[in-house]
């Protein structure tokens, strides 16, 4: 008698730490997957970076960087370019403008671009925009700021602080004007 109550002390115990360990059982994926790697590290990081991006075969934009950090493992994922980017953006006819700056960074969720630090933009047709901070908001096709800014078109040399446009440029707005010179030919 002695052995079979042992035994079914040992079959009860035996069951008791295998419901334990299944409920204590979690889908740590993305825990395992963050071992080694600290919040506050990039996941990736590249250098000298060529990209380009193509709509039905031809080249829209081409992304030059010196280098990118990749912190898509943080719960508000983004890409850091700590060395500047220049961008160029082609049209439908192929025309291009040139987007600089000395630093950017771009939020996966919020697809906001955010430019820092000689940002200049020139576009195809001569306009160019001067400024040390940029925003981008890719789902509307919208640029903005309100901290100063140059903006030269062909006629005149407005000074302002902040801007306001779609990305053609063809609703370009100079907020708080401080002045206006006027360009001849």
């Amino acid at each position: 008698m002695n052995k079979k109550l042992i035994y079914n002390i040992l079959n009860i115990v035996t069951v008791i730490i295998t419901v334990a360990m299944f409920f204590s059982c979690n889908d740590n994926l993305k825990q395992v997957q963050k071992i080694g790697i600290s919040e506050n590290e990039p996941i990736g990081v590249a250098e000298n970076i060529n990209l380009k991006y193509t709509d039905s075969g031809r080249v829209t934009a081409n992304l030059l960087s010196a280098k990118m950090l990749d912190y898509s493992n943080r719960d508000f994922p983004f890409n850091e370019f700590t060395g500047g980017i220049t961008l160029y953006v082609f049209d439908e006819e192929n025309k291009k403008s040139i987007i600089v700056s000395d630093y950017a960074i771009v939020y996966s969720n919020t697809d906001l671009i955010d430019l820092q630090g000689n940002v200049v933009i020139t576009t195809h047709d001569g306009n160019v925009l001067k400024t040390e901070q940029l925003y981008y908001d890719q789902k509307r096709e919208w640029l903005f700021t309100n901290v100063p800014v140059t903006f030269t078109t062909k006629q005149d040399e407005i000074k302002g602080n902040g801007f306001d446009s779609n990305s053609k440029f063809t609703n370009a707005e100079v907020l708080e004007v401080t002045g206006i010179i006027s360009l001849d030919d």
